[in-house]
């Protein structure tokens, strides 16, 4: 017996609206969904997540998930939730984003089983390429009215003053491009349903009263979305100081993105570990009795963590970015940092003291290089006190000697002196 799709959706806090009769069919049929997603980065950044999860539960119910890359609407910019218009990419750029995001949508869905429910991709480009400006008018433009378009709330907000430059025609007819997406979809590929977040609820409309009007009363579409996701404070969720966390460990490492869902709060952790992984209620439940009982221990947040990283990355790269953790908060040796790459080396130590000194001054003594060049100790006294207490370590070993030449050889990726002064002080020198 297959799961109830909006029944998951609901336990998982993963459902905002839908229209009437959608629980129905989903009940009745196995049904063609999609989800579009924007393709002006050649990665997806954690706030595309929940509607990926969605694509992810659909399948798993019993029913059939697109996802569509937006290549021609990804070319002017939806004008909903944004102030400003986007800036339009060419061929090249869209064709390498879809790839690349393809790559990474595959690890939530199987695109390449045998069953009838296998995920496709589609982009919309395709369909588009060829389309006519007098085409379009003809075929789409005069089923919609002005009047019914303005009433739009994305629209609503931009005319009204709450975005500096207005509203472009182009940016004024992205409804009416998305909701032609769903009428090709529907004549193509049987497509009855589209999701995606509440604040797409307007364009998803268009594009169920587009197909109403095109192909007639009778022909039933449905539309169903999921909440925008918020922190327990009411910020943006998936922004953090330094920007977006990426999918692609080329722009956030597999540690960094750890460490995000390791930090989130309890109350997030409750609610986001639903959302976020694919583990069942009776699992979660349980999590959520136990973390409860010690909030101390975070089991909420390492689970989640856990999780999610095998989910995006690898059980590979869970292990790393724990024994990655480990090296800040933990034993380790220099081994374990020798094993690190530079960004997950940089990530690692973030935020500590950093100096900068030339090459030409290896070969001094450490207490020389970590008094005057590089200011770790207040003076030569204090230094050398703390490592006869064995309290120094450099590149985490135990530094035997105050006065013991500091060379290249001791340069970590050819450039990097990690010094460590008592369990919890690190200091970054970069030789340059």
């Amino acid at each position: 017996m297959k799961k109830n799709f909006v029944e998951e959706l609901k336990w998982r806090g993963m459902l905002a609206q839908m229209m009437p009769g959608t629980e129905e069919l989903l009940q009745k049929e196995m049904v063609t969904a999609y989800l579009g997603t924007d393709p002006t980065a050649d990665s997806l950044h954690i706030g595309h997540l929940c509607g990926i999860m969605m694509l992810r539960h659909l399948q798993r119910c019993g029913h059939k998930p697109i996802i569509l890359v937006g290549g021609a609407t990804g070319m002017i910019g939806d004008p909903s939730g944004k102030s400003q218009e986007r800036n339009l990419l060419d061929d090249k750029t869209l064709y390498h984003n879809q790839e690349c995001i393809k790559k990474q949508v595959s690890k939530f869905l199987d695109f390449n089983g045998t069953e009838p429910n296998k995920a496709e991709m589609v982009n919309n480009y395709d369909w588009m390429k060829n389309f006519t400006f007098l085409d379009f008018a003809r075929e789409v433009g005069k089923h919609i009215t002005v009047n019914y378009m303005m009433a739009k709330e994305s629209v609503q907000q931009r005319l009204n003053g709450t975005a500096r430059d207005g509203l472009s025609f182009t940016e004024f007819t992205y409804q009416l491009l998305q909701g032609y997406d769903f009428l090709y979809l529907y004549q193509h590929y049987n497509c009855k349903m589209q999701l995606g977040g509440n604040d797409q609820w307007g364009n998803m409309t268009t594009g169920t009263e587009l197909i109403r009007r095109t192909l007639g009363n009778d022909v039933e579409t449905y539309a169903l979305t999921c909440p925008l996701i918020t922190k327990a404070d009411g910020k943006k969720f998936g922004k953090t100081e330094s920007g977006n966390i990426w999918l692609d460990p080329k722009r956030t490492s597999p540690y960094k993105f750890y460490q995000f869902w390791l930090n989130v709060s309890d109350s997030d952790a409750e609610r986001y570990i639903k959302i976020f992984t694919s583990l069942d209620k009776e699992t979660i439940d349980g999590l959520v009795a136990e973390h409860q009982q010690d909030p101390g221990r975070r089991i909420l947040q390492k689970r989640l963590a856990e999780e999610t990283t095998i989910l995006v990355h690898s059980k590979e790269a869970l292990d790393a970015a724990i024994e990655a953790s480990n090296i800040l908060f933990g034993k380790s040796t220099k081994d374990s940092l020798l094993k690190l790459d530079e960004q997950t080396f940089l990530d690692i130590f973030e935020g500590v003291p950093q100096f900068e000194v030339g090459k030409d001054k290896l070969g001094q003594p450490a207490v020389e290089l970590f008094t005057q060049d590089a200011a770790i100790f207040a003076s030569k006294g204090e230094m050398r006190k703390l490592v006869q207490g064995g309290g120094v370590s450099l590149n985490k070993e135990k530094l035997s000697a105050f006065d013991r030449p500091v060379t290249s050889d001791d340069l970590i990726d050819g450039k990097y002196l990690l010094v460590q002064r008592g369990k919890k002080n690190y200091y970054l020198i970069i030789v340059k």
